[in-house]
């Protein structure tokens, strides 16, 4: 049988959990859902940073993303990658946050996230960083389960060399 014809390829394309890893210590934003008090998904791109080894965000203390977090700390967020099919990677974590207002535990977000966008921090970049956490708070994602693929794992052949070829090919293409 063709691949991609009914064959499951899911263990094949699963990234292993230092991949995994690599993959979210990447620079990039992740898309967060959250639970509206409706029930309807809230998505929103977001940057990201690193506390106590989990992802973690900032955000505006009276922000939906906070207030669903309150009411409903479950959570998921994707990061993706790719233009093509044969290229596509990701990571899918679900867990629930926890909300910290802690200023110590926040500061230390702040300084992972500033790193990870702008530049090293040094002590004269203290009111940038003071400025980006005032009236924040820190949603820590505890992750509980991880869903990953990269389809490079694949071995596809490149699909506009593919579809470039088949045109060059047909019948009345003028080859």
């Amino acid at each position: 049988m063709a691949m991609g014809h009914g064959v499951n390829q899911r263990s094949s394309v699963r990234m292993s959990r230092d991949e995994i890893d690599a993959f979210i210590h990447e620079r990039r934003p992740m898309t967060m859902c959250t639970m509206n008090h409706d029930g309807s998904i809230h998505a929103v791109a977001m940057w990201y940073g690193f506390l106590e080894g989990s992802p973690a965000i900032e955000t505006k203390a009276k922000s939906q993303k906070a207030q669903n977090l309150l009411r409903d700390p479950r959570i998921t967020c994707m990061l993706e990658d790719g233009h093509n099919y044969e290229d596509l990677r990701g990571v899918e974590m679900v867990g629930h946050a926890e909300i910290v207002d802690d200023p110590e535990r926040m500061w230390a977000l702040g300084v992972s996230l500033f790193e990870r966008y702008y530049e090293p921090y040094s002590e004269e970049m203290r009111p940038f960083v003071e400025t980006m956490l005032h009236k924040r708070v820190v949603a820590k994602i505890h992750v509980e389960r991880l869903v990953s693929w990269d389809h490079r794992k694949l071995g596809l052949p490149p699909i506009r060399e593919v579809l470039a070829a088949a045109r060059h090919e047909a019948p009345g293409s003028g080859a």
